[in-house]
Protein backbone atom coordinates (compact mmCIF):
# COMPACT_ATOMS: atom_id res chain seq x y z
CA UNK A 1 0.00 0.00 0.00
CA UNK A 2 0.97 3.67 -0.18
CA UNK A 3 1.47 5.78 2.91
CA UNK A 4 2.94 9.04 4.20
CA UNK A 5 6.21 8.30 5.98
CA UNK A 6 8.78 10.33 7.88
CA UNK A 7 12.03 10.54 5.89
CA UNK A 8 14.11 12.69 8.24
CA UNK A 9 15.08 16.35 8.55
CA UNK A 10 11.49 17.44 9.14
CA UNK A 11 10.29 16.02 5.81
CA UNK A 12 7.67 13.48 4.77
CA UNK A 13 7.20 11.48 1.61
CA UNK A 14 4.65 9.14 0.04
CA UNK A 15 6.11 5.64 -0.20
CA UNK A 16 5.07 2.04 -0.78
CA UNK A 17 5.01 0.07 2.48
CA UNK A 18 3.83 -3.36 3.58
CA UNK A 19 0.08 -3.75 4.02
CA UNK A 20 -1.02 -4.05 7.65
CA UNK A 21 -2.42 -7.38 8.82
CA UNK A 22 -4.32 -8.75 11.80
CA UNK A 23 -1.75 -9.41 14.53
CA UNK A 24 -4.01 -9.97 17.56
CA UNK A 25 -7.55 -11.35 17.87
CA UNK A 26 -8.94 -7.92 18.80
CA UNK A 27 -7.48 -6.14 15.76
CA UNK A 28 -9.27 -4.70 12.76
CA UNK A 29 -7.93 -3.34 9.49
CA UNK A 30 -9.58 -0.18 8.17
CA UNK A 31 -9.46 1.15 4.64
CA UNK A 32 -8.86 4.85 5.21
CA UNK A 33 -11.25 7.13 3.31
CA UNK A 34 -10.46 10.34 5.16
CA UNK A 35 -7.39 11.34 7.13
CA UNK A 36 -6.02 14.71 8.19
CA UNK A 37 -2.83 16.59 8.91
CA UNK A 38 -2.73 17.78 12.51
CA UNK A 39 -0.53 20.14 14.49
CA UNK A 40 0.68 17.06 16.37
CA UNK A 41 1.93 15.65 13.06
CA UNK A 42 3.90 18.84 12.44
CA UNK A 43 5.38 18.63 15.93
CA UNK A 44 6.20 14.93 15.37
CA UNK A 45 8.30 15.54 12.26
CA UNK A 46 9.92 18.69 13.65
CA UNK A 47 10.91 17.04 16.97
CA UNK A 48 11.53 13.50 15.83
CA UNK A 49 13.72 12.08 18.60
CA UNK A 50 11.16 9.29 19.17
CA UNK A 51 10.23 8.82 15.50
CA UNK A 52 12.49 6.63 13.33
CA UNK A 53 12.72 7.20 9.62
CA UNK A 54 10.14 5.19 7.73
CA UNK A 55 7.42 5.69 10.36
CA UNK A 56 3.94 5.82 8.82
CA UNK A 57 2.43 9.07 10.11
CA UNK A 58 -1.05 10.30 10.99
CA UNK A 59 -3.59 9.68 13.74
CA UNK A 60 -6.90 11.12 12.46
CA UNK A 61 -8.86 8.74 10.25
CA UNK A 62 -12.25 7.49 9.17
CA UNK A 63 -13.09 4.74 6.70
CA UNK A 64 -14.44 1.24 6.19
CA UNK A 65 -13.63 -1.96 8.06
CA UNK A 66 -12.08 -4.49 5.66
CA UNK A 67 -10.94 -7.20 8.09
CA UNK A 68 -11.57 -8.12 11.73
CA UNK A 69 -9.88 -10.48 14.15
CA UNK A 70 -11.80 -13.38 15.72
CA UNK A 71 -12.33 -11.54 19.03
CA UNK A 72 -13.93 -8.43 17.48
CA UNK A 73 -17.66 -8.38 18.16
CA UNK A 74 -18.66 -4.73 17.71
CA UNK A 75 -17.68 -4.19 14.07
CA UNK A 76 -18.13 -6.08 10.83
CA UNK A 77 -16.53 -5.86 7.43
CA UNK A 78 -18.05 -2.94 5.55
CA UNK A 79 -18.87 -0.81 8.62
CA UNK A 80 -18.10 2.93 8.42
CA UNK A 81 -15.96 3.85 11.42
CA UNK A 82 -13.86 6.59 12.92
CA UNK A 83 -10.81 5.81 15.02
CA UNK A 84 -9.54 7.33 18.23
CA UNK A 85 -6.05 8.76 17.85
CA UNK A 86 -4.67 6.36 20.46
CA UNK A 87 -5.46 2.86 21.66
CA UNK A 88 -6.74 1.51 24.97
CA UNK A 89 -7.74 -1.96 26.06
CA UNK A 90 -11.25 -1.03 27.20
CA UNK A 91 -11.13 -3.44 30.15
CA UNK A 92 -8.66 -2.19 32.77
CA UNK A 93 -9.47 -0.06 35.83
CA UNK A 94 -8.55 3.15 33.97
CA UNK A 95 -10.64 2.32 30.91
CA UNK A 96 -13.68 1.40 32.99
CA UNK A 97 -13.51 4.91 34.46
CA UNK A 98 -13.30 6.48 31.01
CA UNK A 99 -9.63 7.41 31.56
CA UNK A 100 -8.40 5.66 28.43
CA UNK A 101 -5.27 7.83 28.14
CA UNK A 102 -3.93 6.22 31.31
CA UNK A 103 -4.33 2.65 29.98
CA UNK A 104 -1.13 0.59 30.04
CA UNK A 105 -1.90 -0.51 26.48
CA UNK A 106 -1.94 3.03 25.11
CA UNK A 107 -0.28 3.45 21.72
CA UNK A 108 -0.61 6.64 19.70
CA UNK A 109 -0.99 6.20 15.96
CA UNK A 110 1.82 7.54 13.79
CA UNK A 111 4.02 9.21 16.41
CA UNK A 112 6.72 6.62 16.92
CA UNK A 113 7.44 5.96 20.59
CA UNK A 114 6.52 9.47 21.77
CA UNK A 115 3.40 8.33 23.69
CA UNK A 116 3.91 4.60 24.11
CA UNK A 117 5.07 1.70 21.92
CA UNK A 118 5.15 2.60 18.24
CA UNK A 119 2.07 2.00 16.10
CA UNK A 120 1.87 2.69 12.36
CA UNK A 121 -0.24 5.69 11.50
CA UNK A 122 -3.31 6.38 9.39
CA UNK A 123 -2.11 8.67 6.59
CA UNK A 124 -2.19 5.52 4.50
CA UNK A 125 -4.49 3.43 2.40
CA UNK A 126 -4.91 0.91 5.24
CA UNK A 127 -4.39 1.04 9.01
CA UNK A 128 -4.29 -1.71 11.62
CA UNK A 129 -6.35 -0.88 14.72
CA UNK A 130 -5.66 -2.80 17.97
CA UNK A 131 -8.53 -3.22 20.48
CA UNK A 132 -10.92 -2.41 17.66
CA UNK A 133 -14.08 -2.76 19.75
CA UNK A 134 -12.85 0.07 21.98
CA UNK A 135 -10.84 2.25 19.59
CA UNK A 136 -13.26 2.32 16.64
CA UNK A 137 -16.65 4.00 16.69
CA UNK A 138 -19.44 3.57 14.12
CA UNK A 139 -20.14 6.57 11.88
CA UNK A 140 -23.88 7.05 11.29
CA UNK A 141 -25.02 7.20 7.69
CA UNK A 142 -26.07 10.84 8.05
CA UNK A 143 -22.61 11.98 9.19
CA UNK A 144 -20.22 12.85 6.37
CA UNK A 145 -16.69 11.44 6.62
CA UNK A 146 -15.28 14.97 6.21
CA UNK A 147 -16.88 15.76 9.57
CA UNK A 148 -16.36 12.35 11.16
CA UNK A 149 -12.57 12.51 10.79
CA UNK A 150 -12.49 15.32 13.38
CA UNK A 151 -14.05 13.11 16.06
CA UNK A 152 -10.87 11.20 16.78
CA UNK A 153 -8.78 14.16 17.90
CA UNK A 154 -9.50 17.80 17.09
CA UNK A 155 -13.16 18.01 18.08
CA UNK A 156 -12.68 15.49 20.87
CA UNK A 157 -9.95 17.70 22.31
CA UNK A 158 -12.03 20.87 22.15
CA UNK A 159 -14.99 19.14 23.74
CA UNK A 160 -12.85 17.61 26.50
CA UNK A 161 -11.50 21.07 27.31
CA UNK A 162 -14.99 22.53 27.59
CA UNK A 163 -16.20 19.70 29.81
CA UNK A 164 -13.11 20.04 31.99
CA UNK A 165 -14.00 23.70 32.58
CA UNK A 166 -17.16 22.79 34.46
CA UNK A 167 -18.96 25.23 32.19
CA UNK A 168 -22.31 26.62 33.36
CA UNK A 169 -24.78 28.38 31.04
CA UNK A 170 -23.83 31.97 30.33
CA UNK A 171 -20.18 31.68 31.34
CA UNK A 172 -17.61 33.81 29.59
CA UNK A 173 -14.94 31.61 28.02
CA UNK A 174 -11.64 32.72 26.49
CA UNK A 175 -9.88 30.39 24.05
CA UNK A 176 -6.20 31.13 23.49
CA UNK A 177 -5.25 30.20 19.95
CA UNK A 178 -7.29 30.17 16.75
CA UNK A 179 -5.82 27.03 15.23
CA UNK A 180 -8.02 24.01 14.50
CA UNK A 181 -8.29 22.95 18.15
CA UNK A 182 -8.98 26.50 19.29
CA UNK A 183 -11.68 27.01 16.66
CA UNK A 184 -13.46 23.77 17.53
CA UNK A 185 -13.10 24.49 21.26
CA UNK A 186 -14.92 27.77 20.61
CA UNK A 187 -17.72 25.95 18.76
CA UNK A 188 -17.98 23.30 21.48
CA UNK A 189 -18.17 25.98 24.19
CA UNK A 190 -20.96 27.76 22.35
CA UNK A 191 -22.84 24.49 21.84
CA UNK A 192 -22.49 23.65 25.54
CA UNK A 193 -23.99 26.91 26.75
CA UNK A 194 -21.25 29.52 27.02
CA UNK A 195 -22.53 33.08 26.97
CA UNK A 196 -19.60 34.89 25.34
CA UNK A 197 -16.61 33.15 23.79
CA UNK A 198 -13.48 35.16 22.98
CA UNK A 199 -10.84 33.66 20.67
CA UNK A 200 -7.38 35.17 21.06
CA UNK A 201 -5.43 34.92 17.81
CA UNK A 202 -2.81 37.16 16.13
CA UNK A 203 -3.45 35.90 12.57
CA UNK A 204 -6.20 37.97 10.92
CA UNK A 205 -7.74 35.14 8.86
CA UNK A 206 -8.02 32.83 11.85
CA UNK A 207 -9.48 35.54 14.05
CA UNK A 208 -12.02 36.41 11.35
CA UNK A 209 -13.04 32.75 11.06
CA UNK A 210 -13.74 32.65 14.79
CA UNK A 211 -15.92 35.74 14.47
CA UNK A 212 -17.88 34.24 11.56
CA UNK A 213 -18.50 31.21 13.75
CA UNK A 214 -20.01 33.19 16.61
CA UNK A 215 -17.09 34.19 18.83
CA UNK A 216 -15.53 37.52 19.59
CA UNK A 217 -12.06 37.83 18.12
CA UNK A 218 -9.18 39.55 19.83
CA UNK A 219 -5.54 40.26 19.17
CA UNK A 220 -3.40 39.24 22.15
CA UNK A 221 -2.58 42.75 23.33
CA UNK A 222 -6.21 43.84 23.45
CA UNK A 223 -7.73 40.81 25.12
CA UNK A 224 -7.70 41.92 28.76
CA UNK A 225 -9.54 45.12 27.87
CA UNK A 226 -12.15 43.20 25.87
CA UNK A 227 -12.66 40.65 28.62
CA UNK A 228 -13.05 43.41 31.20
CA UNK A 229 -15.69 45.07 29.02
CA UNK A 230 -17.83 41.94 28.75
CA UNK A 231 -17.43 40.83 32.38
CA UNK A 232 -17.61 44.16 34.23
CA UNK A 233 -13.92 43.84 35.02
CA UNK A 234 -14.10 40.40 36.68
CA UNK A 235 -12.18 38.38 34.09
CA UNK A 236 -13.20 35.23 32.25
CA UNK A 237 -14.98 32.42 34.07
CA UNK A 238 -12.84 29.93 32.16
CA UNK A 239 -9.77 30.23 29.97
CA UNK A 240 -8.76 27.39 27.64
CA UNK A 241 -5.16 27.33 26.47
CA UNK A 242 -5.13 25.74 23.01
CA UNK A 243 -1.51 26.56 22.14
CA UNK A 244 0.52 25.09 25.00
CA UNK A 245 3.82 26.17 26.47
CA UNK A 246 4.58 29.00 28.89
CA UNK A 247 2.99 31.68 26.69
CA UNK A 248 -0.41 30.01 26.71
CA UNK A 249 -0.43 29.45 30.46
CA UNK A 250 0.84 32.94 31.27
CA UNK A 251 -1.84 34.48 29.08
CA UNK A 252 -4.50 32.33 30.73
CA UNK A 253 -3.52 33.40 34.24
CA UNK A 254 -3.72 37.04 33.14
CA UNK A 255 -7.30 36.67 31.88
CA UNK A 256 -9.10 34.39 34.35
CA UNK A 257 -11.26 35.78 37.13
CA UNK A 258 -10.88 34.97 40.82
CA UNK A 259 -12.14 31.44 41.52
CA UNK A 260 -12.05 30.80 37.77
CA UNK A 261 -10.75 27.79 35.86
CA UNK A 262 -7.88 27.36 33.42
CA UNK A 263 -7.77 24.30 31.19
CA UNK A 264 -4.76 23.58 28.99
CA UNK A 265 -5.06 21.31 25.95
CA UNK A 266 -2.03 22.61 24.06
CA UNK A 267 0.94 20.27 23.85
CA UNK A 268 3.62 21.06 26.45
CA UNK A 269 7.20 20.22 25.50
CA UNK A 270 8.98 22.11 28.32
CA UNK A 271 8.94 20.09 31.57
CA UNK A 272 9.20 23.00 34.08
CA UNK A 273 7.03 26.10 34.33
CA UNK A 274 6.99 28.59 37.23
CA UNK A 275 3.41 28.39 38.51
CA UNK A 276 2.32 31.69 40.12
CA UNK A 277 1.31 29.78 43.20
CA UNK A 278 0.75 32.75 45.52
CA UNK A 279 -1.73 34.37 43.16
CA UNK A 280 -3.33 31.01 42.36
CA UNK A 281 -3.85 30.35 46.07
CA UNK A 282 -5.12 33.82 46.90
CA UNK A 283 -7.54 33.82 43.96
CA UNK A 284 -8.60 30.16 44.49
CA UNK A 285 -7.84 29.29 40.88
CA UNK A 286 -8.25 25.88 39.31
CA UNK A 287 -5.69 24.66 36.75
CA UNK A 288 -6.53 21.53 34.79
CA UNK A 289 -5.27 19.68 31.73
CA UNK A 290 -7.26 17.66 29.22
CA UNK A 291 -6.73 15.21 26.36
CA UNK A 292 -9.48 14.42 23.86
CA UNK A 293 -11.04 10.95 23.98
CA UNK A 294 -13.68 9.82 21.50
CA UNK A 295 -13.74 6.44 23.24
CA UNK A 296 -15.21 8.17 26.30
CA UNK A 297 -17.13 11.05 24.72
CA UNK A 298 -18.23 9.51 21.43
CA UNK A 299 -21.98 9.68 22.05
CA UNK A 300 -21.87 13.38 22.84
CA UNK A 301 -19.52 14.16 19.96
CA UNK A 302 -21.64 12.34 17.41
CA UNK A 303 -24.67 14.11 18.86
CA UNK A 304 -23.06 17.50 18.28
CA UNK A 305 -22.52 16.61 14.62
CA UNK A 306 -25.92 15.06 13.97
CA UNK A 307 -27.78 17.95 15.58
CA UNK A 308 -25.88 20.53 13.55
CA UNK A 309 -24.68 22.22 16.75
CA UNK A 310 -21.07 21.94 15.57
CA UNK A 311 -19.72 21.76 12.02
CA UNK A 312 -16.03 20.91 12.35
CA UNK A 313 -15.42 21.17 8.60
CA UNK A 314 -15.26 24.97 8.91
CA UNK A 315 -11.57 24.58 9.79
CA UNK A 316 -10.75 22.50 6.69
CA UNK A 317 -8.77 24.75 4.35
CA UNK A 318 -8.22 22.15 1.66
CA UNK A 319 -8.64 18.52 0.68
CA UNK A 320 -5.73 16.76 -0.98
CA UNK A 321 -4.99 13.29 -2.26
CA UNK A 322 -2.22 11.18 -0.82
CA UNK A 323 0.34 12.56 -3.27
CA UNK A 324 -0.46 16.10 -2.11
CA UNK A 325 0.24 15.44 1.57
CA UNK A 326 3.95 16.48 1.66
CA UNK A 327 3.05 19.92 0.30
CA UNK A 328 0.10 20.10 2.70
CA UNK A 329 2.53 19.57 5.61
CA UNK A 330 4.63 22.47 4.33
CA UNK A 331 1.64 24.80 3.92
CA UNK A 332 0.39 24.06 7.41
CA UNK A 333 3.85 24.53 8.91
CA UNK A 334 4.02 27.93 7.21
CA UNK A 335 0.52 28.77 8.56
CA UNK A 336 -0.75 29.24 5.01
CA UNK A 337 -3.57 26.76 5.72
CA UNK A 338 -5.51 25.90 8.83
CA UNK A 339 -6.28 22.19 8.40
CA UNK A 340 -5.67 19.80 5.51
CA UNK A 341 -7.95 16.83 4.92
CA UNK A 342 -6.79 13.80 2.95
CA UNK A 343 -9.22 11.97 0.67
CA UNK A 344 -8.24 8.44 -0.32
Amino acid sequence: MRAVVFVGNGEVSVESVTDPAIADPGDAVVRVRRAAVCGTDLHTVAHAEHVPRGTVLGHEFAGDVVEVGPAVTGHRVGDRVVGADFTACGRCWWCRRGDHWECADRRFFGTGAAFGPALAGAQAELVRVPFADTVLRPVPADVDLDAAVFLGDTLATGYAAVRRCGLTPGDTVVVIGGGPVGQLTSLAAQACGAGIVVVVEPVDERRELAVRQGALGSVPDGTRQLVDEVTDGRGADAVIDAIGGPRGLETAFALVRRRGTIVSVGVHADPPWPLPVAAAFADELTLRFAIGDVMRDGDALVGLLRSGAVDPTVVASETVGLDGVPDAYRRMAQRRTLKSLIAL
